[in-house]
């Protein structure tokens, strides 16, 4: 799916506005073009109740986040933690890739 010049596709995190115009930031699940909805799981909202749930949005309602470029091991830390929070096994087994080449890389400068 385009987007806002964006092509927003499955696992992509996504800034949203609900319909009672609720912040919402969260995950794309799944999205139907002929419908043009898009549902969103929840990792953080306005309205703490939304936080978990998976959610309908349209489209153009739907805005990507841009990719995160970590610099640092309190960065990869948060992310991991927020991974294990949403359950994402991938993007956990990941960051940890990451966390363990930055040891490894200090490791070899000491």
């Amino acid at each position: 799916m385009s987007n806002n010049n964006a092509i927003i596709k499955v696992g992509d995190w996504i800034k949203a506005i609900s319909h009672d115009g609720e912040l919402i930031i969260g995950y794309v699940e799944s999205f139907d073009l002929s419908e043009e909805i898009t549902k969103i799981t929840v990792t953080s909202s306005d309205h703490d109740e939304l936080v978990g749930k998976t959610i309908p949005i349209l489209n153009n309602m739907v805005k990507k986040l841009p990719n995160s470029n970590v610099k640092n091991k309190e960065q990869i830390y948060h992310l991991i933690d927020l991974a294990l929070a949403t359950g994402d096994e991938d993007w956990f087994l990941e960051l940890s890739s990451k966390l363990n080449a930055i040891r490894e890389l200090v490791k070899s400068v000491k």
